[in-house]
């Protein structure tokens, strides 16, 4: 039976946990990477998450495989991962991805507007 975008949305959701703006400010102050997934035509727009990795959906697998030559030295399996997207979905999935890849600290903000909402600095 084919799987639905939802389905999988919702798989993740069930592994990924979902944290506040201000939550996720702490956890940044304490050493926590800031991932922001959008394309960068939407982080022209708005700008992002001050002191956020950029790392589009489409680029992130070979930005966290560890193994890989592309992998972003700001990853550890070990070290707690926060990602975020426009409104959530993307950071779901994008949060099981690095759950299948062994990071065990991974949780999702939500969208970019739950970070400013919460008063955290944007660059642009």
């Amino acid at each position: 039976m084919p799987t639905t975008a939802k389905q999988l949305i919702d798989a993740a959701n069930a592994v990924v946990p979902k944290i506040s703006g201000k939550e996720a400010q702490e956890m940044v102050a304490n050493g926590a990477v800031l991932v922001d997934i959008r394309d960068s035509a939407e982080v022209a727009q708005t700008g992002k998450a001050a002191g956020a990795l950029h790392i589009p959906r489409g680029s992130l697998e070979f930005k966290a495989d560890l193994t890989a030559p592309s992998a972003d030295k700001s990853f550890a399996l070990d070290k707690p991962v926060i990602l975020h997207c426009a409104s959530g979905g993307r950071a779901a999935l994008a949060g099981k991805l690095l759950k299948d890849f062994g990071y065990e600290k991974v949780f999702n903000l939500g969208g970019f507007k739950d970070w400013v909402d919460a008063g955290g600095k944007v660059e642009k």
